[in-house]
């Protein structure tokens, strides 16, 4: 297989992994080749941020597909603002609240209650009882446990 098949495959799979379209996951590239550091490493740190992959890492969800689910359909509240975009990028000390309403939701309890066996990233803070998360610190690469080759992309966007 060529190597430009190989960095296609990549970026096919991690854009499978967060539920994004090309044009959407183009932007995000260009947005973390703009930052200082290492662009993919950047990439991924922006991809982890998103609000529906968040909700999924602290247990509110059981897949990112749910994650943006909920996240359209109104449930959770970022510093006590209602946000419906999947997207959106949460930043450090952010707390992340389900809706008094949504409390009752048999789903969201399952996925909750699931959450002790999946574990929730250092970067992140879960309060179970108050249907809270917090993020404590943006996520650094070494917490990126997926099996990314982020350096695959960024050859492929190079070119």
């Amino acid at each position: 297989m060529s190597d430009y098949a190989i960095q296609l495959r990549e970026k096919q799979k991690v854009k499978r992994m967060y539920g994004m379209l090309e044009g959407q996951f183009n932007r995000y590239f260009q947005k973390a080749d703009q930052k200082k550091g290492i662009t993919g490493v950047n990439l991924l740190v922006m991809l982890e941020r998103r609000l529906d992959n968040v909700l999924y890492r602290l247990g509110f969800a059981a897949s990112r597909n749910q994650a943006r689910q909920m996240v359209r359909h109104n449930h959770f509240l970022i510093n006590g603002k209602k946000v419906n975009i999947p997207s959106f990028l949460v930043s450090l000390n952010d707390e992340v609240a389900l809706k008094e309403k949504s409390q009752k939701v048999e789903a969201i309890k399952d996925n909750l209650a699931a959450v002790a066996r999946r574990g929730v990233p250092s970067w992140l803070s879960l309060d179970q009882d108050a249907f809270k998360g917090k993020v404590n610190a943006l996520p650094n690469r070494e917490e990126i446990t997926m099996p990314i080759q982020e350096n695959l992309i960024v050859e492929l966007y190079s070119k």
